[in-house]
Formats: structure tokens, C-alpha cells, sequence
């Protein structure tokens, strides 16, 4: 059996792509409530928005867990992230704390993202 070895960074792109999962799930199962809350940050109309976060989203976590064109899936896990920095500060404020929900996980895990497919 041949030996995969991975070195951190392929760790951090994978996991960048896998904590996509709870979202996409999450987006899926209460289609309706996402779809308010994208409304709510003013990304109208919802369904729309929802839909294309759902693609995006599959794509960047297919190509950063299967390291299938990394780049390509880190833009589209950056847009996604980058919508939901705006939509969180649009909704609840510039907090910087996760108490408050603040953006700061957001950005954190772009950040990664980028860092990951470089």
C-alpha cells in the first residue's frame, strides 16, 4: 500500500474544505431561514443568493479536500467568506468579539484559505 503523506499545509487546505460541510448542510436542511437571513443583510433575493453560496461552496470544499484545482476552490471559499463577513457585520454590527458575532471567523478562515492554496 503506498504511504500518503501530507504536511501541514495540505491539512489546513483540507481542513479549510471540510468545515464547509456543517454550512452546506445546514443551508440545505432550512433552505427558508437562510434564505431570511440572506435577506435580512440585504443580499436580495435570497434564494438566489443561496443557491450560488451552495455552489460556491461545493466547489471550494471538493477542491480543497480532493486538492482539485486549490487556487480555484480558495477564490470560491474566499467569496463565500467574504458575503458572510459582510452579511454577519450588516446584520449584527462591527463587533470584533464572536460573542457579539463579530466577523472575525470569517476572515480568520479566508485567510487560511488563501494561505492554503499558495
Amino acid at each position: 500500500m503506498p504511504e500518503i503523506a501530507l504536511v501541514p499545509i495540505d491539512l489546513l487546505r483540507i481542513l479549510c474544505g471540510v468545515w464547509f460541510l456543517p454550512h452546506l448542510i445546514g443551508k440545505i436542511r432550512n433552505f427558508e431561514k437562510a434564505t431570511q437571513t440572506f435577506e435580512k443583510a440585504g443580499l436580495k433575493p435570497g434564494k438566489l443568493f443561496i443557491v450560488v453560496t451552495v455552489v460556491l461552496e461545493l466547489l471550494a470544499t471538493i477542491g480543497l479536500v480532493f486538492n482539485i484545482h486549490p487556487r480555484l476552490a480558495a477564490a470560491c471559499a474566499v467569496a463565500v467568506l467574504l458575503g458572510a463577513t459582510y452579511a454577519v457585520v450588516r446584520i449584527n454590527g462591527l463587533h470584533w468579539r464572536w460573542q457579539l458575532m463579530g466577523p472575525e471567523f470569517p476572515i480568520f478562515w479566508a485567510l487560511a484559505c488563501v494561505v492554503s492554496a499558495l
